[in-house]
């Protein structure tokens, strides 16, 4: 089996202790680690599959937290470079009645935006892994050649390249060079992973079916797309498209439910030995169970507060799924 290799940000969250309140307004904050990366990355080891982040994390107290909260849950942290220079980028985070979050970012001299190229080594990868990158850590020059170099050297060991656009508009100077940002990097990534929120953000189009097929570009072979409460779907380049309903659940806290998604996603892909040249066939003959897990894992990370510790065991998410549609097809 693989490994799950994450590069961008780490970084702490702070969340209202009051509940539906605004950040204007909010006197008491929870500190949360977080960073949909480090999200990811969590959720896949939680789920009993092998985990790595790559990044730079600030040698203060906030970067030590980080790093017991990865160690804590088994992520391999070897791939992590503490540094003097830079701070721990921090994320305020208010959630309103419906459990939906605005942000505001202290991330102008965040260490993980400090990662160079060099520090990348391309002996990491082997067959059979996944990279998953966002677009936080998109935002500089010297980043965007740091991933540049990780997703050649996956690729170059035959793994899957997985993109997460993940959009935070207030962490770039304006609308335009985030989404030209995000279109440079699609075509890198062999699955694409895209919010109904942001299809036409990033595509210019608004009839859906068309915006979906303009994303199979360069190596794009499969487009998963999230609906939230509808559910997701899956997108092949050669025409098929599967769905999934999702789950009802009461939400409470939308923080990391997309990387909950994501992490249950390649956790199952990694179950299945899948190299870049038959993802296509596998997700074919295994999307059933892939979009299921990886709904119902999001699914139960929006019905509690919080994005890491609502990752629950692969078992429980497995039987919870199950008990949810009265079937055996995801019961071990």
């Amino acid at each position: 089996m693989g490994k799950v290799f994450c590069i961008g940000e780490a970084l702490i969250d702070f969340i209202p202790v009051q509940k539906n309140i605004s950040l204007k307004d909010a006197a008491c904050f929870e500190r949360v680690a977080g960073g949909a990366p480090m999200n990811v990355a969590i959720a896949v080891a939680k789920y009993g599959g092998e985990a790595a982040i790559i990044t730079k994390i600030a040698n203060d107290h906030f970067g030590d937290h980080l790093m017991d909260i990865l160690e804590e849950y088994h992520v391999d942290t070897s791939h992590i470079v503490r540094s003097d220079e830079g701070e721990t980028g921090l994320a305020f985070v208010s959630v309103d009645k419906t459990g939906e979050r605005s942000f505001t970012f202290c991330r102008e001299n965040a260490a993980d935006l400090l990662l160079e190229k060099e520090e990348i080594e391309e002996s990491w990868f082997q067959s059979g892994d996944v990279l998953h990158f966002c677009s936080v850590n998109l935002t500089h020059d010297e980043i965007r050649s740091a991933h540049k170099k990780a997703i050649n050297g996956c690729r170059k060991k035959g793994g899957i390249i997985s993109f997460d656009p993940n959009v935070r508009l207030p962490l770039w100077p304006d609308e335009t060079s985030c989404r030209e940002a995000i279109r440079a990097f699609i075509p890198m990534a062999d699955l694409l992973k895209i919010s109904d929120e942001e299809l036409f953000f990033i595509t210019g189009i608004e009839e859906e079916e068309r915006a979906i097929a303009s994303l199979f570009t360069g190596n794009v072979k499969a487009v998963i797309f999230t609906k939230g409460k509808s559910g997701a779907s899956l997108f092949l380049k050669s025409g098929q498209q599967f769905h999934d309903p999702g789950f009802k659940v009461t939400v409470m806290d939308t923080t990391g439910a997309g990387d909950a998604f994501v992490g249950g996603f390649l956790s199952k892909l990694l179950e299945l030995n899948v190299h870049s040249k038959g993802l296509a066939e596998t997700i074919n003959i295994h999307h059933e169970s892939l979009l299921s897990f990886a709904n119902a894992s999001g699914a139960l990370t929006a019905a509690v507060k919080g994005a890491i510790c609502a990752a629950l065991e692969k078992k429980y998410v497995l039987n919870w799924a199950a008990a949810q549609r009265n079937k055996n097809i995801f019961m071990e």
